[in-house]
């Protein structure tokens, strides 16, 4: 079975990065080439003036080209994860991975550059040969020694930002951790006795930073894998080796390791033991970096020392030592100030900053996106999660203040309270926005059901759950068709092994569900012949009453036949008591942001209450992914210029949301162009309450709402999410045939989260 999941996630991976094509990035053009002027413009005669422009005034290339928002990843492929000395090529998908990671995280476009070059000093040549077309240098997976050759050499010579991720992003993020870690244990830097495994460039890196944070040289102890690097030792030693050489014969980690008061290891799996660990200072600090298995187990440790305060580097347990905290915004803040190199102001200001991200009080924001995750400062929040959407405004705005108050900054900003405001702004432009909402569902366990177990989009997202989250999925369907299925998809999961099944051919709970369904509808025309006959062939039915009984806590329906088919006998099971669907509603995930749209699917004319409630609802929705919701009524009609069936509905929906104090921004009503085009919005109704750019769009017609929603997603390359069914208390989604697995594993995880009652 191992085998099998494992041939199934690495033809999984493979898939991932050949289809729909090849690799991970491409390259688009930012304007617009549609005929002769604009050609003329982009290439002769017109692109002289702007070299022009840079040849007198080179300053001005990051006004004229994409130079100040580029970033060089450059490997050698020596030293590529734990993969080792795989070469050059071999490399690229992990550069274009780190390349991918610049983009989400901090909207940094990014080439890789992957050389066939292992001469240290031949490799910094190249790279400093690249100066004119970067804004910055990350240099990338090359194996130690020679990083701290090829990084200095660059770093003398180049008048741009140079930086070793594999060190220094190592290393500012343990320097944050460990901030946080002595705080909680009630200790200082210039006090503890810190023993090291592992003597690379991490390691090296992370040793040479704790040191600025105040530890003494002589309270550190490095060991590799030939024991402790101590004075007159000749084998394996480099310089940076030995600036932590100890005066001693004490020769292994275990004679060096009593009285430490923190273990930092960047080594190798099984490392430190848990007798060790006994032998530490009361209460320890444990950082088991390695990665996948770290030196020493979390449930080792605990087993001998309680009250130890642990991170590693994985994602699965509580305070992962993750580069991804540091690396985009530390880069974010250096090109934005035009700085000339990343110093030891702006790294040990990266560590503040996400130092006191930790400590600080999480914001609504962050609460509402990680539901269900305990932000809370102490042992097991030491450093925020990867994905808290501060990060890149607490962080780039210090890196950018250190870089101008150091004098490296050629560009500095004025308004930094702006600009931090103005990168906050940013954080949702990228389907990184589902991020939060798979955290929070990881800590859910909500039971999800499938109506349409057998459709192979159905398993695909069930397999996906099984790795991603922790909730259960149920399926309905005949499990011999699923097993099949499952097979000739190359899936590893199996039915009633990996997933719960209900069989509506001869489920044991077949007499008890159909009854239930009588009893609901006994009084709307069903007989108990009719209700047997819909609880055998009726899967959204045999879903709904499974959620009534408390057998699930979430349908999800659709991936075949009519909306309102399925919404018709979910209203009749579950829209009971305080429930009803009053809407639904479709989150676009777009290059310059999401926007929701409703109601695409249930009211085809809705009332002037149904839009109030619609709009009520889809806020509540935004807000569960930290967006500030600004609703826009959208009508033919702008603010009253036209007597229209729509205008008319879309001012009384505006006059009822104006009857009571609402917490979130709206107006109406209007045409779509003002509600997306402020300038527009300005000029024919200056009183306009709605400021900037709408992100709720609420239709007077499911049909236009549908048409646009299908016009983004086709057209637009918008990747939706949903729809998302209001009004059920999250009890059931119904989404629609177009679906794709990732659209369902989407779903599944908003529907393995709770919906926060907002006002």
């Amino acid at each position: 079975m191992d085998e099998t999941r494992q041939d199934s996630a690495r033809q999984a991976a493979l898939d991932y990065h050949e289809y729909p094509k090849p690799g991970k990035l491409e390259i688009r053009a930012t304007k617009p080439l549609a005929n002769g002027r604009d050609l003329s413009r982009a290439y002769s005669p017109g692109v002289a003036e702007a070299c022009l422009e840079i040849k007198a005034d080179p300053s001005t290339a990051s006004r004229y080209t994409t130079r100040g928002n580029l970033v060089a990843v450059v490997t050698n492929g020596t030293a590529v994860l734990g993969l080792g000395n795989i070469g050059a090529l071999a490399s690229k998908p992990v550069m274009e991975g780190k390349a991918v990671l610049f983009k989400k995280f901090a909207n940094i476009d990014c080439f890789d550059i992957e050389l066939n070059e292992p001469d240290p000093v031949k490799l910094a040549d190249i790279v400093c040969a690249l100066e004119p077309t970067f804004g910055a240098i990350n240099l990338e997976d090359i194996k130690a020694p020679d990083c701290f050759v090829v990084e200095k050499l660059c770093r003398e010579r180049m008048n741009i930002p140079v930086f070793h991720d594999d060190q220094h992003g190592t290393a500012i993020v343990v320097g944050a951790a460990a901030t946080n870690a002595l705080h909680v244990a009630g200790k200082r830097f210039e006090d503890i006795k810190i023993v090291s495994t592992g003597g690379g460039a991490a390691g090296i890196a992370c040793l040479n930073m704790l040191l600025k944070l105040g530890v003494k040289r002589e309270n550190v102890w490095l060991c590799d894998i030939h024991g402790l690097v101590h004075e007159g030792r000749e084998i394996d030693m480099n310089p940076q080796k030995a600036a932590y050489a100890q005066a001693s014969d004490k020769r292994t980690l275990g004679e060096v390791i009593d009285g430490a008061d923190m273990f930092l290891g960047l080594s190798g799996p099984g490392v430190l033991k848990p007798e060790m660990v006994a032998r530490m200072a009361e209460n320890p600090i444990i950082f088991a970096l390695a990665n996948p298995t770290p030196e020493i187990l979390p449930d080792e440790v605990r087993a001998v020392a309680p009250g130890a305060i642990i991170a590693t580097g994985r994602s699965d347990f509580p305070n992962q030592v993750n580069n991804v905290l540091c690396f985009p915004f530390i880069f974010r803040g250096a090109l934005d100030v035009g700085a000339t190199q990343i110093n030891d102001a702006m790294q040990l200001a990266c560590i503040e900053g996400i130092a006191a991200l930790a400590r600080a009080t999480t914001s609504a924001e962050a609460a509402a996106a990680y539901r269900g995750e305990k932000l809370s400062f102490g042992p097991d929040y030491l450093i925020p999660k990867p994905f808290d959407p501060r990060l890149i405004g607490v962080v780039a705005s210090a890196v950018a203040k250190a870089a101008m108050e150091s004098g490296v900054a050629t560009r500095p900003i004025d308004d930094l309270a702006a600009y931090r405001e103005r990168l906050n702004g940013s954080v949702f432009k990228s389907a990184l926005i589902m991020r939060p909402v798979f955290e929070a569902a990881r800590n859910a366990e909500r039971r999800i059901i499938f109506a349409e177990g057998e459709d192979e989009r159905v398993l695909r997202a069930t397999n996906a759950m099984l790795e991603e989250m922790t909730d259960k999925p149920i399926l309905i369907g005949r499990p011999e068709v699923m097993a099949r299925r499952c097979e000739r998809a190359g899936l590893p999961i199996r039915p009633d092994r990996d997933f719960e099944v209900i069989n509506p051919e001869s489920d044991a709970r077949y007499r008890d569900y159909w009854g239930s369904y009588h009893e609901l509808m006994a009084r709307r025309g069903v007989t108990p012949d009719l209700a047997r006959a819909i609880l055998r062939t009726n899967t959204t039915a045999i879903g709904a009453i499974a959620v009534h009984r408390g057998d699930a806590d979430s349908l999800i329906c659709g991936t075949f036949g009519q909306y309102l088919w399925h919404l018709n006998y979910i209203s009749q099971v579950l829209g009971r008591g305080n429930l009803s669907a009053h809407g639904a509603l479709s989150l676009m995930i777009l290059e310059d942001g999401p926007l929701f749209i409703a109601d695409t699917q249930v009211n085809p004319i809705p009332t002037p209450e149904q839009i109030a409630q619609t709009a009520l609802g889809a806020v509540r929705h935004a807000k569960r992914f930290g967006v500030t919701p600004k609703v826009a009524l959208c009508s033919h009609s702008n603010f009253g210029n036209l007597d229209s069936d729509s205008g008319r509905r879309m001012r009384e929906a505006l006059a009822l949301l104006d009857a009571e104090t609402r917490s979130f921004i709206y107006e109406g009503e209007m045409s779509i162009d003002a509600a997306l085009d402020a300038d527009l919005r300005a000029r024919i109704f200056p009183g306009c309450r709605l400021e900037g750019t709408a992100n709720i769009l609420i239709f007077a017609y499911s049909d236009a709402a549908n048409a646009a929603r299908n016009m983004l997603r086709m057209k637009a390359g918008g990747l939706e999410v949903g729809p998302i069914l209001m009004g059920m208390g999250n009890k059931a989604h119904i989404v629609t045939p177009s679906i794709t697995p990732r659209g369902l594993l989407n779903i599944s995880a908003l529907a393995g989260t709770p919906v926060a009652h907002y006002g």
